[in-house]
């Protein structure tokens, strides 16, 4: 996993974003094992204890489970996981619109730059 902890920030809730991205990208499918805090700490060079403090909080909204001589696994629920997802869209969606809106764009220009964005992207 790719770790991005940024200054500015509490460093648990870039753990818990991270965390959510790479669960509803499938980076830990559901059922699957995540690896122990401790080698999921060092990987993100943070202490386990911050961690910890990250999967307890998807712990707690489902979407990790505790086994507890097993470690954790993600949740085999799949309608957690794309809630999660489409919840996850729609703040990126939202901000892009903000940020769409406060250059002076309209709805109707924003629809055909994303069309045209992803028509050359297609390319």
């Amino acid at each position: 996993m790719n770790w991005n902890i940024t200054a500015g920030r509490p460093v648990y809730v870039q753990l818990i974003e991270q965390l959510e991205l790479a669960l509803v990208a499938g980076e830990f499918p559901p059922g699957s094992r995540i690896p122990p805090v401790r080698e999921l700490a060092a990987d993100a060079g943070v202490n386990p204890n911050t961690m910890q403090r990250a999967l307890q909080d998807l712990e707690s909204r489902g979407l990790l489970q505790a086994q507890r001589t097993a470690g954790r696994t993600v949740t085999a629920n799949d309608t957690v996981l794309q809630a999660l997802r489409r919840k996850r869209a729609a703040t990126l969606a939202r901000d892009f619109l903000q940020q769409m809106h406060a250059l002076g764009m309209t709805a109707a220009e924003v629809e055909t730059l994303l069309r045209e964005t992803e028509t050359s992207e297609k390319e």
